[in-house]
């Protein structure tokens, strides 16, 4: 039955359902949108080498399987963790020769973008920061010449793990986690489509319970698509017979899909941010073990280290600041650190940093002072710079007195006195302690 053989099918949901083309594409709306940059490349056909930065699941691989077809680009994949220099040597050969070994199908001969024996040649490395450095020197020459346009994905800061002549030969394209209105969406698609998705099936499933799902997965479509699909398979097993009746996914069995019971990213998040927050005011009240307590609740449930990491950031100035500015030091390498090894590695360091500011002495004169001098800001920008203060680049400026009577610090063996505030906010003292 075609039931049957649809619901046996090895090819993951998330595979099955991957978007085509732009109008199918969820997400990414500041890079590929209508009218933004990457998307009118793609559209003039002046595409040159591109690296694409961002987390798991976010549309990485779609995307550069959507460029190939939009310019009418053979597309050879290559894994930075299976793929060496004989694997590129026989694509750069390939493509040197206008010629695809590729197995090329009847949908993709008979698709409006796909014509047989293309010359251009769309070259996409995924984890292209898994090749060393002598495998990328080895691709480089081929980038430069045009024979290949290079596409790699990374889940890695590019600047760490790719050589600088590559990376100047690119354009990195940062691609950020989904929403969970842009998984939901997604999900939605995969329950509707007869072809591709579920929808053959009497599914049924709140929506509620869509957007847990969709927070589970932590802005990785792939998650929340292959969490659905074992959701669904747990119920259905292997009796074709049930799906005759309706069958009805509930909070509980997507959780155990997922395999996540922390109420770490709950409904409409609610949970999350009570979790940063009592983290936050742990730090803030100097107390180093209530805030490993919740700064492990909130990795150990799933949270992204990265978010944590810039919390922690803020906090350094914004709780601790002139007090000990030691504190954001600690705070920016511990972000660093997430950034090059990622979880679990990063926990110590994240932890290092908790434990530091916990302990610091305490003081939030940077941040008043900058909400004092914001609300003038806001209140006063009709106000002009100080004649004395402003540059003069031509000499009509120097003529009318732009930068007359400024004294250059340096020059002087004492400090001078002068004034650089409007004559209007003059004996402004936004870090006097009140």
């Amino acid at each position: 039955m075609l039931e049957e053989k649809r619901l046996q099918s090895n090819t993951p949901l998330a595979e099955r359902m991957r978007p085509c083309s732009f109008n199918e594409f969820v997400g990414q709306v500041d890079i590929v949108g209508e009218g933004k940059l990457l998307r009118k490349l793609i559209e003039n056909d002046e595409l040159s080498s591109i690296i694409f930065w961002g987390p798991p699941g976010v549309g990485k691989t779609t995307l550069a399987r959507i460029i190939a077809e939009e310019t009418k680009a053979r597309f050879v994949a290559l894994s930075g963790v299976m793929s060496g220099k004989d694997d590129l040597r026989k694509v750069i050969e390939e493509a040197q020769s206008g010629k695809s070994q590729i197995p090329i199908s009847n949908d993709q001969i008979n698709s409006k973008f796909r014509v047989p024996n293309q010359t251009r040649t769309i070259l996409f490395i995924d984890e292209i920061h898994r090749w060393n450095k002598a495998q990328q020197d080895a691709l480089l020459p081929y980038v430069e010449q045009g024979i290949v346009t290079l596409i790699g994905a990374t889940t890695e800061n590019p600047s760490f793990e790719i050589i600088g002549a590559l990376l100047s030969r690119s354009r990195v394209f940062i691609l950020k986690y989904l929403t969970t209105e842009n998984i939901v969406v997604l999900l939605k698609r995969a329950l509707a489509d007869k072809e591709r998705g579920l929808g053959n099936y009497k599914i049924e499933i709140e929506n509620e319970t869509l957007e847990i799902l969709a927070e589970l997965a932590g802005g990785d479509a792939r998650v929340a698509l292959n969490g659905l699909e074992l959701a669904f398979k747990s119920k259905v097993g292997k009796s074709v017979k049930s799906l005759k009746s309706p069958i009805v996914i509930t909070n509980q069995e997507i959780k155990q899909a997922l395999q996540r019971t922390h109420l770490v990213f709950d409904k409409k998040g609610e949970e999350f941010y009570n979790l940063i927050s009592a983290l936050h005011k742990s730090m803030r009240g100097s107390d180093p073990n209530a805030s490993l307590y919740w700064l492990a609740r909130m990795l150990e449930g799933g949270a992204d280290p990265l978010y944590v990491a810039r919390r922690i950031l803020r906090f350094a100035s914004e709780d601790i600041g002139m007090a000990n500015s030691e504190a954001m030091i600690q705070a920016n390498a511990a972000y660093d650190a997430c950034h090059k090894i990622g979880m679990p590695e990063c926990t110590v360091h994240l932890a290092q940093a908790v434990v530091y500011c916990a302990k610091s002495a305490k003081s939030n004169l940077l941040y008043k002072a900058y909400q004092a001098a914001a609300k003038d800001a806001r209140e006063t920008s009709q106000l002009g710079v100080p004649i004395h203060l402003r540059n003069a680049p031509a000499k009509f400026m120097e003529e009318i007195g732009y930068g007359k009577d400024y004294k250059y610090n340096p020059d002087y063996d004492e400090p001078i006195e002068q004034d650089y505030m409007p004559e209007e906010l003059r004996g402004r003292n936004y870090l006097k302690k009140k």
